[in-house]
């Protein structure tokens, strides 16, 4: 995020009339931004965090939400700040970036995903005191580390037919239906932590619970304490289904009521304590039944000499030549894809829900048959998708297998993930200067 950084300190503005002014006069001091930390070669100044962390408390307030005490989210907010500013420098490294016509089009479906219009989103954005400008920063820095994540973590992932084979026979309620809201606090345990390191950590967690126990609210003290990405939302994990959720987290969450909290659970991760805050659902009606889709695409692979915006843009002339009716999807797939499908004019067959990526599967979902989409990203590229036809099917057996991959996928990514950023954060240089007064 581009923003002027001023030197430590404060300045006085000088009068232009010169020191002839009567001293009463002249300005009063004006205080100017300053650092708060170092990450790497880049500052993390004061009015970035203040800026974040008022968005985070009206978060919190809003879901009512105990606050702790402010200084304690700040740091909180910072540690954060750190983290997504290495992963930022990490996407500058490797060349990834987000263009102005991809930021466009998420901030068209985050309003369209609210009910609202472009000019509709603003007005939100401002009753809540968020500039336009900020919010887009803010939204481009989640597209550049989601793109971070595709290629460091999601597109490494690997699903055995043993692991869903296993997967089933060991969570044969798993696909129930059945949803759980938990939300969690997480206490991460350092990379190659020593015994020492550990106590420390149980110690933390022993704390954690007492002050639980002693009736603090879950939300505030996940805020205050937990290590994971949504601490600052109080720990709220969502509504998953166990399929969807870490295994640990799966294992545990059918045990628990409404409103009872976990005990310390381990992970390579370190230490959690997972709340059941609500469960709805799971009725086996129509389970064996499942939509599938058949589908066509042409992928464009990105390198060294094919950036995205040169694979977006051949794929956008390619649509357009489809489109008005120029050339035909199966003759253009056969020409420009990079997949082993383009002997067969793109043609995937009938896809089930789990079989893709979540980006090809998200972009295929919100197409009619016969309709062509916007380029898309993937992990392994840029698509152009095409759905030719959808149908409802009694595929008990596949449709378990399907669900068990697309399960197990996120699975291992999430806690892939959270590995990945254990890494990052412990090879990154920083130098806090939080407490440093003027």
């Amino acid at each position: 995020m581009k923003r002027l950084i001023f030197r430590f300190g404060f300045f006085l503005l000088a009068c232009s009339a010169g020191l002839a002014q009567p001293l009463a006069a002249a300005p009063r001091p004006v205080e100017v931004d300053r650092i708060v930390a170092v990450v790497n070669n880049e500052v993390i100044t004061a009015l970035q965090l203040r800026e974040r962390l008022d968005q985070a408390v009206r978060r919190l307030e809003r879901q009512g939400t105990q606050l702790p005490p402010r200084e304690v989210l700040e740091r909180q907010m910072l540690e954060r700040l750190i983290i997504e500013r290495a992963q930022l420098q990490l996407a500058r490294e490797n060349a990834i970036r987000v263009d102005e016509a991809t930021l466009e089009r998420a901030m068209e479906r985050i309003a369209q995903s609210n009910g609202l219009t472009i000019e509709g989103l603003r007005e939100a954005l401002a009753r809540d005191g968020v500039s336009w400008q900020r919010f887009s920063e803010e939204v481009r820095t989640e597209l550049l580390i989601t793109r971070l994540r595709e290629r460091e973590v999601d597109s490494r992932i690997v699903v055995t037919e043993a692991e869903v084979d296993n997967f089933l026979a060991n969570n044969p309620e798993a696909l129930s239906g059945r949803e759980y809201h938990v939300a969690h606090i997480l206490l991460r345990a350092p990379e190659g932590a020593s015994p020492e390191q550990i106590d420390a950590l149980v110690a933390r967690a022993e704390e954690v619970v007492r002050r639980l126990e002693g009736g603090e609210d879950f939300g505030s003290v996940a805020a205050e304490l937990s290590d994971a990405p949504d601490a600052m939302n109080g720990g709220d994990f969502g509504w998953r289904t166990p399929d969807r959720m870490p295994a640990l987290f799966a294992e545990i969450v059918g045990e628990l009521s409404p409103g009872q909290v976990s005990p310390v659970l381990r992970s390579a991760a370190g230490l959690h304590l997972v709340k059941l805050l609500d469960e709805r659902g799971g009725s086996a009606s129509g389970a064996d039944n499942v939509e599938q889709t058949r589908v066509s695409h042409i992928l464009i692979r990105t390198s060294e000499v094919v950036s995205d915006e040169d694979a977006e843009n051949r794929l956008r002339g390619l649509r357009e030549r489809i489109v008005h009716g120029s050339a035909d999807f199966a003759e253009l797939a056969r020409a420009h894809s990079a997949d082993l499908s383009a002997a067969k004019g793109g043609e995937l067959g009938w896809i089930y829900p789990g079989d893709t990526v979540p980006e090809f599967e998200r972009a295929m979902n919100a197409l009619a048959p016969g309709e062509v989409s916007e380029p898309v990203r993937s992990p392994f590229g840029w698509h152009l998708i095409k759905v030719y036809e959808r149908r409802v099917q009694d595929v008990s057996e596949e449709r378990r297998r399907a669900v068990a991959r697309g399960a197990l996928r996120e699975r291992k990514a999430e806690d892939a993930f959270e590995d990945w950023v254990r890494q990052l954060r412990d090879s990154t240089y920083v130098e806090y200067r939080l407490e440093e007064q003027e």
